[in-house]
């Protein structure tokens, strides 16, 4: 007797949420198989990332937001940024909170708005962030989710999930630049999109580089404008409130210059006030240094795209709310000869997070019935290799998924189950080792821009004769560069060695990055055999068991 197909057994549904430096979007991809980005209380699609410190509760959002001029020292902003920096504290009520702890707030806030909204619990999550993130900042973002309570699948590249949006609806094969200027990051990656294949070749970018920036250019403006009219030597900058304003008026009048050639700002301190208009022509020469930035950011990933083989992209793709200023379409005009298109700037990052969230749901389900109907082809890992099956036998697969659900999966859902996605490492990863003068370098294993899943091996010899133990220290940083003092540290594992071993035993190292960039590090002693094995979670980052204890805290604190 066999299982009659009942519509409880859905597939499950992962949530993609674009967790933005300024902004915040959760999506779902509904039975269509259209991506859909899912409205907050207040109706908008988008959630500032603010967080405001009421009393006993939290309040994440507009509110927040606003609320930034009259109580600037409750209300964190920007906190990104900061994500896996164990020094980054918002001190407020005699409490302390992390990057990660502030994220989980708005987590909690876009997670609980879409429960409401669409009357279902939701646990199964893809978070994105700046590709240019390392290791720690990613294994933060994945912790600011388990605070939250919720189950992270899978941290995903924002300009992956981009393409994978964007790539969904194409039909001819292309390579694509994805530049992605955010409120507060800048990423600019270089995509293949061929059928069934969706791959990052290169990445670059600075994640302190984004509209915030261009906000301050103009709040920096205004300041010298109102002393420069007024004849008042103090400065509008020093006070909070002010400040606050200022940044509220400048976001509000960047969007103005993006539809108008003025925009009007009023500057009020020390009883002085002063009026100033601000013309698109002026804005583009205060920030031009930041848009030069980016270029240059663009024109090194190029280089290094060239080194793979890649001469030439066919489009640019434009994503994040601060590339809709004419200025940045014009100048990469100007740059490249190329129009750019204008992608969803705003959702796409959240949708592609969605559909790689499904994507990921629908090749488990097909994974589990195939293991029954086919196991002949199972890896040797113990896992299914979806690669040993034929597309037919995939194809017959999501059939039985279909017959179960209850609703057909349209083509391009489909296809992005056999998609291949292949993604890149952002940072070199290395160890600190001497080097002839006896002095500390960086010897990288693992370059930037390699393909993940990788793996690499290298030998080294201990430093001293008697050595009862050897550090190795796990660093990440620009190849360009061997100083460990312009690296960052992902973490250090200890390695015991037996007794009376000679200067220079040779010890092996071995790295090897997983497809979703946790690094596991193994040292092995090769002349006494002992070995040690360190799954990456690093310093700057909670442990597991604080991650639960934290978790159980923070969500006694009520957030809307």
């Amino acid at each position: 007797m066999s299982d009659a197909p009942s519509s409880h057994h859905a597939i499950k549904k992962v949530f993609g949420i674009d967790l933005g430096t300024t902004y915040s979007a959760i999506a779902y991809v509904d039975e269509h198989g259209k991506p859909v980005v899912v409205p907050n209380q207040e109706s908008e699609r988008i959630t500032p990332s603010v967080v405001l410190f009421d009393g006993e509760s939290v309040i994440v959002g507009n509110t927040a937001k606003e609320s930034a001029k009259v109580e600037p020292d409750k209300v964190a902003s920007l906190f990104k940024q900061h994500m896996g920096d164990p020094h980054f504290v918002f001190k407020v009520g005699g409490q302390s909170y992390s990057a990660e702890d502030l994220s989980s707030f708005v987590l909690r806030k876009v997670v609980g708005d879409a429960e409401r909204a669409l009357g279902e619990e939701i646990r199964d999550v893809v978070i994105t962030c700046p590709a240019y993130f390392g290791i720690s900042e990613r294994e933060a973002t994945a912790n600011a989710g388990r605070l939250a309570g919720l189950n992270v699948r899978a941290i995903l590249n924002e300009p992956t999930a981009a393409a994978i949006a964007y790539g969904l609806e194409q039909e001819e094969d292309q390579t694509v630049l994805v530049y992605d200027l955010g409120g507060g990051t800048f990423d600019v990656t270089m995509i293949a999109i061929k059928d069934r294949l969706i791959q990052v070749i290169c990445t670059g970018g600075d994640h302190r580089l984004g509209g915030a920036l261009w906000d301050e250019a103009i709040v920096v403006h205004l300041a010298s404008e109102f002393q420069e009219q007024t004849g008042c030597a103090e400065d509008p900058m020093d006070d909070p409130e002010v400040l606050n304003d200022l940044f509220l008026q400048a976001e509000r009048g960047k969007k103005t210059l993006t539809q108008r050639d003025k925009a009007p700002f009023r500057v009020t301190h020390a009883g002085h006030q002063a009026r100033v208009e601000l013309d698109r022509s002026k804005f583009e020469e205060i920030t031009k240094h930041l848009l030069d930035r980016t270029i240059e950011l663009t024109r090194e990933m190029l280089a290094e795209a060239k080194a793979k083989g890649y001469e030439t992209f066919s489009k640019i793709i434009l994503v994040g709310g601060a590339t809709r200023m004419p200025q940045i379409k014009a100048r990469l005009i100007q740059e490249f000869g190329k129009e750019p298109e204008i992608f969803d700037p705003d959702e796409a990052v959240a949708k592609g997070a969605a559909l790689y969230g499904l994507k990921e749901a629908l090749q488990q389900e097909v994974k589990e019935i195939l293991a029954v109907h086919h196991p002949q082809a199972e890896a040797a890992s113990g896992g299914l290799d979806l690669e040993a099956v034929t597309t037919a036998q995939v194809e017959q697969a999501l059939d039985t998924i279909e017959a179960r659900i209850g609703f057909t999966l349209t083509g391009p859902v489909r296809e992005l189950v056999n998609t291949k996605i292949v993604n890149v490492l952002s940072k070199s990863l290395g160890v600190v080792a001497k080097d002839h003068t006896n002095h500390d370098v960086v010897v990288y294993l693992l370059r930037r821009n390699t393909e993940v899943p990788a793996q690499s091996v290298q030998d080294f010899g201990t430093d001293q004769a008697n050595q009862i133990a050897v550090d190795i220290k796990v660093v990440a940083g620009e190849t360009a560069s061997t100083n460990p003092a312009d690296c960052q540290e992902v973490g250090v594992a200890t390695l015991t060695l037996p007794e009376n071993l000679p200067a220079q035993s040779p010890i092996r190292v071995v790295f090897a990055i997983s497809q979703d960039g946790r690094l596991s590090v193994t040292g092995t002693d090769l002349t006494g055999g002992g070995s040690i094995e360190v799954e990456f979670e690093t310093e700057a980052v909670m442990s597991n068991e604080e991650v639960e204890t934290r978790s159980t805290a923070l969500r006694m604190i009520p957030v809307s």
